[in-house]
């Protein structure tokens, strides 16, 4: 038995190596890696004549356009994968896959880990709680290396001695807010969590608006907004409602279930004043009620048909009388006793009249015609009063009048029977009139009078209507401002989808115009598990922002659009955007240097670009507009190679100064940030020009990451030494030099947008159509021991030797903004205060560290607005 199983696995072997002729020689080995070292794995494989040896990670390939091999002998191959600087997300599962002849082998795989700073698993979460009761705190944090130990910090004060990770604290409790935080610590080095703070439950606030969104005849639609939670979530409101008659009715308190914060409240009467105020209840009691907000119900159509209509017939005419309908039957005011009468079968015109009596000239000729009678109010008319037969009192002896009374009563039911299918016929075939209409509208030969109504309200239960701006909780300029672009969704097509992000997804549509013809569109749609008004408002201030733009290198809102979801309170918004053929500008500049299909991009082109986006910003500025987000990923290129300015997301318009305070701590894309934005969260028209620089510098590149191999964690200090990314290889000096004028720590020492326009449209007239004659030559700058020169091509000069002529001087330099200047140990105390830095691990997973054409597309491209650092 044994002796078979030995020939199983000798067969096995020579199919693995003789049938499909390769194998592997050399598999990749375990590696333990310092964060921010470099990893090397190696492969080999024997029995290919061409080698095509692909790098897997974690399932996945990795891409590269620098992969070399060593040819051992023939046939016998070697090549290695390369991470010049490690990072937490490099960490993980690598193996080899070579094919040949359809058959894919795969080498034995290995596992790099990676030691650095502890990563966060847990941190802690923002808690509320009642004062003094005591609650728990909990923060894990993991290594490589191990132990990782945990310190607490609440209230800026060290709560007891270090404790292994995972950690849980119990605090008694307090009886104020507080702020709390904890500290990883293992071989590497320390990471500090998320701040936290520690809320006190307390009532909530009074609804701030109380918005009536419909009234019908005997309903009204409420919606409110809740105020400050109290830091408790809201279980429910209370409703009080009064009626306004002859004496203030108080009806029965309505309690509803929050959230929505929107009801309907029925039984209530037609053509009536009402009063409305809301109250709100978290765990720890009810809110005060709002201000009382008034409403008036509609009129209706009467409910009841005038009573005992009576006649009197003369030769000269016939009078009519009947009693006038009660004011709670009528429902409204009256505009009119609507009189129809028949004679002969056939219907005669009917008549309309302000009292409660008619007289008809003409007696003789109103001889066995049949009357009936209706009030009418703005809403339409009532009910018929039941038919009267006409005849002569005295046509006939009285037995004889006797007998004609009951063939005329006979005769008036059969003609009454007629007279009402007739008009069932009728008001099937005419629609009520509505209160912007006419009250009675012309039909046929009939002769009505007409009268304009106030208010309108239709009877008919209309079709389930289209979503408005109005139902989504909105503020009401948020609302007011998108109201004329609001495009009805059954004019749009959804396709396929173009890109998705934390948002939602972008798609491909197809939007219906007035003449009929269809425009291909993008649409950006909210995620369909938000359900906060909130969430929405801020994925609609982006389309606000965008519908008063007007310029070519500035994306244009078309419109915005609701998508109505079954059994959900809050559509989905959908802003409407111009489609744009050749997606964002970092994807389009990565494809060209990392594509299956790289291609040449001209410097005229790249220069083009970058005059495209400057043109746009200039554009934004001039409108009062900081954009706080630019970057090469928030610029997209349409079918004519068009850059346009796009993703306002972060957008702020100013109206008084010429500067924006970030109110609160925001997660923000660091590398791209000023100097000035990450001390203190200001942000102006020159930290834009800050960014377009940095943007400058992916163009040049094609798309790598700016400042490779630096921590997300580090950059503040790095550009405090007076640090700038280098100048990229290829980079003519003149360009170089515009996209370094924009990192200027003084703000106003840097160029504006219109003068950047005129520096690089200077570049672009200069640029020959040929290629250069001459290779440029370039200087390493990262010389050793260079301090304020670093980056900068100068040598580090004191004051004095150079006269203040360092970078970035201008005039009208104040002598606390020298400081900025200097690249010494006091550089930070120009700022002024003492600065906690804080390392994300997040944010640093998301920083490839790649740099160079070998770079990785895959990790190119995934460093986006996920790239963060919090400064405190």
């Amino acid at each position: 038995m044994k002796f078979s199983s030995l020939w199983i696995i000798i067969l096995l072997v020579l199919d693995e190596e003789g049938i499909h002729g390769f194998h592997f020689t050399k598999s990749p080995a375990n590696l333990t890696v310092t964060q921010g070292n470099m990893a090397r794995l190696g492969c080999a494989v024997e029995g290919l004549n061409e080698p095509d040896i692909v790098w897997m990670k974690d399932g996945e390939k990795l891409y590269s356009t620098d992969q070399m091999y060593i040819t051992l002998e023939q046939n016998h191959w070697e090549t290695f994968h390369s991470v010049k600087s490690i990072q937490q997300q490099d960490a993980g599962k690598y193996w080899c896959e070579a094919e040949s002849r359809g058959i894919t082998m795969s080498s034995d795989p290995a596992w790099i880990t990676v030691e650095g700073v502890p990563h966060f698993v847990v941190e802690p979460q923002d808690v509320a709680i009642f004062p003094g009761m005591p609650f728990n705190l909990s923060c894990a944090a993991v290594g490589p290396p191990e132990p990782v130990e945990v310190v607490w910090w609440l209230g800026g004060v060290q709560e007891g001695d270090a404790m292994p990770s995972p950690s849980v604290i119990s605090v008694p409790g307090v009886t104020d807010s507080i702020k709390f935080y904890c500290e990883a610590k293992n071989a590497k080095g320390i990471s500090v969590s998320r701040t936290g703070t520690v809320h006190i439950k307390v009532l909530p606030e009074a609804p701030s608006t109380v918005q009536v969104v419909q009234v019908r005849e005997n309903n009204v639609t409420l919606a409110w907004t809740p105020g400050f939670t109290g830091h408790s979530t809201l279980q429910a409101c209370t409703i009080q409602i009064l009626e306004n008659s002859r004496k203030r009715v108080e009806l029965p308190e309505r309690h509803v279930m929050v959230p929505p914060f929107q009801q309907i409240i029925g039984g209530l009467k037609c053509y009536s004043n009402y009063s409305v105020r809301i109250c709100c209840n978290n765990e720890v009691g009810p809110s005060p009620f709002s201000t009382w907000v008034d409403f008036q119900t509609p009129e209706a159509v009467p409910s009841a048909a005038p009573r005992n209509l009576t006649f009197e017939l003369t030769e000269q005419q016939l009078s009519l009388s009947w009693a006038p309908v009660e004011e709670s039957e009528l429902q409204g005011r009256l505009q009119a006793y609507k009189v129809q009468w028949n004679l002969g079968g056939e219907s005669q015109e009917a008549l309309l009249f302000k009292e409660n009596m008619a007289h008809l000239s003409g007696g003789g000729r109103f001889f066995n015609a049949t009357f009936q009678v209706s009030a009418c109010t703005v809403a339409g008319c009532g009910p018929w009063s039941q038919p009267i037969l006409v005849m002569p009192a005295t046509a006939m002896p009285p037995h004889s009048q006797r007998g004609h009374v009951w063939v005329g009563l006979l005769l008036g039911l059969l003609v009454a029977t007629m007279v009402g299918l007739l008009l069932t016929v009728l008001v099937h075939r005419r629609g009520k009139e509505t209160q912007f209409g006419s009250a009675f509208e012309p039909s046929g030969t009939e002769t009505m009078v007409s009268f304009t109504a106030a208010r309108s309200f239709n009877r008919q239960g209309p079709d389930l209507p289209e979503s408005t701006l109005d139902s989504l909780g909105i503020s009401d300029e948020l609302r007011t401002k998108l109201q004329d672009v609001l495009i009805s969704e059954k004019l749009l097509t959804l396709g396929h989808m173009l890109g998705k992000g934390e948002f939602g997804s972008v798609r491909e549509a197809f939007l219906k115009m007035e003449d009929n013809s269809v425009q291909k569109v993008a649409v950006k749609v909210l995620k369909t598990d938000i359900n906060t008004s909130g969430d929405i408002e801020q994925c609609l201030k982006e389309a606000a922002y965008m519908k008063d733009f007007h310029h070519p290198n500035v994306i244009q809102l078309i419109g915005v659009s609701l998508h109505r979801r079954p059994q959900q309170r809050l559509p989905v918004p959908m802003v409407i955007l111009p489609f744009m053929k050749h997606g964002d500008l970092h994807t389009f500049l990565l494809m060209s240097r990392l594509g299956e299909e790289p291609f040449t991009l001209s410097l005229q082109t790249l220069v083009q670009f970058m005059l495209d986006i400057a043109r746009g910003m200039e554009y934004l500025s001039s409108k009062n507009i900081i954009h706080r987000d630019l970057a090469a990923r928030n610029c997209m290129l349409n079918e004519n190679m068009t850059v346009c300015v796009a993703d306002f997301g972060l957008s702020k318009k100013i109206y008084s100064g010429d500067y924006y305070r970030q109110g609160s701590v925001s997660k923000l894309p660091v590398k791209w940030i000023a100097l000035e934005s990450l001390a203190d969260n200001v942000y102006t028209t020159q930290s834009d020009v800050w960014a377009f620089g940095v943007t400058i510098w992916e163009i040049m590149t094609r798309g790598q990451t700016p400042y490779p191999g630096v921590e997300n964690s580090e950059i503040y200090e790095y550009l405090i030494k007076g640090e700038r990314l280098k100048q990229p290889p290829d980079c003519r000096d003149d360009i170089y030099e515009i996209m370094h004028s924009c990192w200027s720590p003084v703000p106003k020492c840097r160029p504006s947008f219109q003068q950047l326009i005129d520096q690089l449209e200077g570049v672009w007239t200069g640029l020959s159509p040929g290629p250069s004659k001459e290779p440029l030559l370039y200087v390493n700058l990262e010389v050793e021991g260079s301090e304020a020169g670093a980056g900068l091509g100068v040598g580090p000069l004191s004051p004095e030797e150079q006269g203040w002529a360092v970078p970035w001087q201008c005039v009208g330099m104040e002598e606390d903004e020298k400081d900025w200047l200097m690249v010494s140990s006091g550089a930070a105390l120009a700022i002024g205060g003492d600065y906690r830095y804080i390392m994300d691990p997040r944010g640093a997973e998301e920083d490839s560290g790649q740099a160079g054409s070998g770079g990785d597309l895959r990790e190119d491209a995934r460093e986006e607005e996920e790239d963060v650092v919090i400064n405190v």
